[in-house]
């Protein structure tokens, strides 16, 4: 009887389950997807699925503490296991994930604080598996259904992830996945990061990896993961205790992509510098494929009708309650110096300054706070400010500037001792200029490029990097110049104007900006001083551009070394990308319509205080737009500070260093100056067949885009060039000072003890600085601006390529050209001449890309070059030192032997 019963019930509960199946299916709507009712993905022994069990989804979350906002999370004690819920309306619906590193291990590009990733997704249910999937953003049309299918067949989404279904609520339809299966198979990334940084094979370990915290709020989900890897040899890094392992934390933040009707794309122009959101539009037929939305952040006027107005919701930066307190107010009065950009754009206070409580319940990388973080490393010395952005519409929504303690501690406490430029960071920006360049290539050649005008696809940490050096040679170049010890007023009032200036620029950078290289050229230099006009107009026209300190020539009182307010530049491309337009139309407004008033902001280019020269501007031959440049007129600029690096070295030679200091410190200090030096130098070299280029349109006015450098210029920086450079009494430092030059002996983690030479390497320092430059004026590069020039300007006003080559040769071999009477020819000239003349072989016997005009003219060179090597040996007879008569009969021979074998070749 039993038996019966039994069966009576279980046959009685399939029916109803059958029942409800058929209710739900008569209920689901015919256009969504199939469901697949309590998915159990667990196989058994066999292979098979184990059979369907209703109260599955219930049993998962059974004990587990339920976390109610965006997306439902059930997390079990101590976060040993963690459900996400996807409602069935959350399906197919874009979010935006934004992935931060919070924890990192202070070198080699590993730093706490950065940003690792930023996806458009949706997820989307697909069989028995829930797909997250990154949405494709660079092709849209606005047309008919038609051509929007093709464009769904043509370009692909990115299905990232492929997670099991644990189960799904046969009620509310909604879907249960693990969010191990997300987040725990290296959502962010990290292991090939870690190859590329660290240069070792890094691996996830599952058994050393958690969530240390989540929290499920209204309008974002907000998770910490720690991830724990690790590798068998580990790699060469000195924070760790064991570099076997190691363990980073990352922040997730994703939140609902808000569709915000008020908000109005604004269409980009190239004349204004604004980072951009691009995508290719199929709905017209136009030349232009591409529209291009600048990114900006959305603010409204409160009222649109009055000329100042403060923001409906105006954008708030909290400082990170990890910022020291000495610093707090240097950051404040850098981003507040953006709020008179926003005035003249006809808004009031629209940016605020909030300090982050040191008992806040929420984390810096929360998607809903802008923050200004600080963090601690071994060898980073940058700042950076990457932004959020909504990538259908350009519209910022959120920003998190980074400070590397280093930054201010280099020049602060450690201003005498400077680093020499080891360090992680600045191996791997070299490291990257040599991979784009490729392998091989001639002693010292498309060094000056990588030192002196880095390549637009560089990382931001590169420039960054030298940021902080140029601060710090800057604290030098005070305490040698004026005597300032680093305890004073003058110090800190100088680390005041560095660390505020440092934050505008990156503030620049979350509300849109890009880099303006055309930004120091606003004043003449002798304006740069005059506080008057400095702290009024500006000491640059962006404070967007990387400026070196503003150090004032011999004689001269000292003015600002940064800018205490920003440029005119600034105040009219915020004017462009925030002034309100609403009131400028009575049509519906739209990118399109907001064109015309758009073109009526961006008329005023042509105006010099409004130039503007971005990243991929830099790599060509142009005098005005540079890294490290000030003033409209750098012969002058650069002039006086190498003459103030002399000074700087003649106290350097003045017994600089307090007693009980060690000399290694003097040995650092010797080459940052001579650093300093030569970077000043190498901006002389751009106005050597140079060329100024401006973003002009047809009805902006009646000038070139391209304006090449006045001849009497280019003779000018040849003629500088000349003197601190190649000329034999360039370089004179006195035998005391360079047998005080010692190295460090320190010898543990951090500081190694060099396995080369002690002693200073004067002769092989000079060189390769002074290679450096000759290489770049001979390049093919250059030879190509100047042969094109001399098609573009008249004869009389271009320098031609035998112009130069008859400048710098006689001007390297003065001793064989132009010398009253025979004398010996110094050790430091000897090697600039055979630089010299390995050039010119290398021309002849076509080892070098050049244009043909120069290969002959280095033949013509050569040829009078022997000429007047051999009239100098025979007056000097064998009188002269054994050095000189070696080196010029060697010189001579060379000629010989290449010019016969370049004629037996032909």
């Amino acid at each position: 009887m039993k038996y019966w019963i039994t069966k009576l019930v279980i046959f009685t509960v399939f029916l109803c389950n059958l029942l409800l199946i058929s209710h739900h299916a008569r209920a689901e709507p015919l256009n969504t997807l199939p469901v697949v009712e309590n998915l159990a993905v667990a196989e058994n022994n066999f292979g098979e699925k184990p059979q369907e069990d209703f109260w599955q989804f219930r049993q998962l979350v059974k004990g587990t503490k339920k976390l109610q906002g965006l997306f439902n999370l059930y997390s079990q004690e101590n976060l040993g296991e963690v459900f996400l819920e996807i409602k069935p309306e959350q399906l197919n619906k874009n979010y935006l994930a934004t992935v931060t590193l919070e924890s990192g291990i202070g070198e080699s590009g590993i730093y706490s604080g950065s940003p690792l990733a930023d996806y458009l997704f949706y997820f989307q249910r697909v069989n028995n598996n829930l797909h997250f999937v990154v949405r494709n953003v660079k092709f849209r049309t606005a047309a008919s259904q038609a051509e929007q299918r093709s464009l769904a067949r043509s370009f692909s989404d990115s299905v990232l992830y492929s997670l099991p279904i644990n189960s799904i609520d046969p009620r509310s339809k909604s879907i249960l996945v693990n969010l191990d299966d997300l987040l725990m198979q290296d959502f962010p990334g990290l292991t090939p990061l870690l190859k590329y940084s660290l240069q070792a094979d890094y691996h996830l370990e599952r058994s050393k990896s958690s969530f240390s915290d989540v929290n499920s709020l209204p309008e974002n989900l907000e998770i910490d993961a720690i991830y724990g890897f690790s590798s068998p040899e580990g790699a060469d890094l000195v924070t760790l205790p064991d570099s076997r392992a190691l363990t980073l934390k990352v922040h997730y933040s994703f939140s609902q992509l808000q569709g915000n009707n008020s908000y109005i794309p604004r269409l980009a122009d190239d004349r204004v510098g604004y980072f951009i959101t691009a995508f290719q539009d199929f709905s017209h037929n136009t030349e232009e494929p591409f529209v291009r939305y600048i990114n900006r952040w959305h603010l409204e006027p409160s009222d649109p009708n009055a000329p100042l107005s403060p923001p409906k919701q105006p954008i708030v930066f909290w400082i990170e309650n990890a910022v020291p307190q000495s610093y707090r107010q240097a950051i404040r009065e850098g981003v507040l110096m953006w709020n008179q950009a926003f005035a003249k754009a006809g808004f009031e206070n629209a940016i605020e300054v909030r300090q982050m409580p040191d008992d806040a319940d929420w984390q810096p990388a929360d998607v809903r706070y802008n923050t200004i973080r600080w963090f601690n490393s071994l060898d980073a010395g940058f700042a950076k400010g990457p932004v959020r952005v909504n990538p259908l519409t350009g519209e910022i929504l959120d920003a998190d500037i980074i400070i590397d303690a280093n930054m201010v501690l280099s020049v602060q406490h450690e201003y005498r001792a400077l680093m020499e430029d080891n360090s992680s960071l600045g191996n791997m920006c070299r490291r990257q200029e040599r991979k784009r360049q490729g392998a091989g290539g001639n002693r010292g050649e498309g060094d000056i490029k990588r030192i002196f005008s880095p390549h637009p696809y560089f990382s931001e940490l590169c420039y960054s990097h030298n940021t902080s050096e140029q601060a710090a040679m800057g604290a030098l170049a005070l305490s040698l110049l004026q005597n300032t010890q680093p305890s004073s007023e003058a110090m800190q009032e100088y680390v005041h104007q560095y660390l505020r200036y440092l934050i505008a620029h990156e503030v620049g950078h979350t509300l849109g900006l890009r880099h303006n290289f055309h930004g120091s050229t606003m004043l003449a230099p002798q304006e740069l001083n005059n506080t008057e006009m400095t702290r009024t107009k500006g000491l640059v026209g962006s404070v967007m551009d990387y400026l070196p300190v503003n150090i004032a020539p011999q004689g001269v009182q000292q003015g600002d070394y940064f800018p205490r307010v920003i440029g005119p530049y600034d105040e009219w491309a915020i004017e462009y990308g925030y002034k309100n337009s609403l009131h400028a139309v009575d049509e519906v407004m739209t990118p399109e319509v907001e064109k015309i008033f758009l073109q009526q902001i961006a008329l005023a280019s042509p105006q010099p205080e409004l130039s503007y020269a971005t990243d991929e501007d830099i790599w060509d031959l142009n005098p005005l737009a540079n890294v490290w440049d000030m003033s409209s007129d750098v012969l002058v600029y650069s002039q006086w500070q190498m003459d103030n690096a002399r000074v700087m070295w003649q106290r350097l030679d003045e017994h600089y260093l307090p007693q009980g200091e060690s000399y290694s410190h003097l040995r650092v200090l010797f080459d940052k100056v001579l650093k300093y030096y030569f970077r000043n130098a190498a901006l002389l070299s751009k106005y050597i067949g140079g060329q100024s280029f401006r973003r002009t349109h047809v009805s902006d006015d009646s000038s070139w885009a391209f304006v090449p450098v006045p001849l009497a210029k280019q003779r000018q920086a040849l003629a500088e060039l000349q003197e601190y450079v190649f000329a034999e009494d360039a370089f004179s430092f006195s035998p005391k000072l360079l047998n005080q030059l010692a190295p460090s002996r320190w010898q543990h983690w951090g500081s190694y003890v060099p396995n080369n030479r002690l002693d200073y390497p004067i002769h092989e320092r000079v060189l390769s600085f002074q290679r450096t430059i000759l290489r770049s004026l001979l390049d093919s590069e250059r030879l190509h601006h100047l042969q094109d020039i001399e098609l573009k300007t008249p004869s009389e006003q271009a320098l031609s390529i035998p112009d130069l080559f008859d400048t710098l040769q006689k001007g390297i071999w003065t001793e064989v050209f132009t010398a009253a009477e025979p004398k010996p020819i110094s050790s430091i000239r000897r090697s600039l001449q055979r630089e010299y003349l390995d050039i010119l072989l290398e021309m002849v016997l076509n080892n070098v890309d050049i244009p043909e005009d120069g290969r002959t003219l280095a033949w013509y060179e050569l040829r009078q070059l022997q000429n007047a090597i051999d009239t100098q040996l025979k007056e000097l007879g064998k009188q002269a030192d054994i050095y000189t008569l070696a080196h010029l009969q060697f010189s001579s021979d060379r000629i010989t032997k290449v010019l016969n074998a370049q004629l037996v070749s032909n």
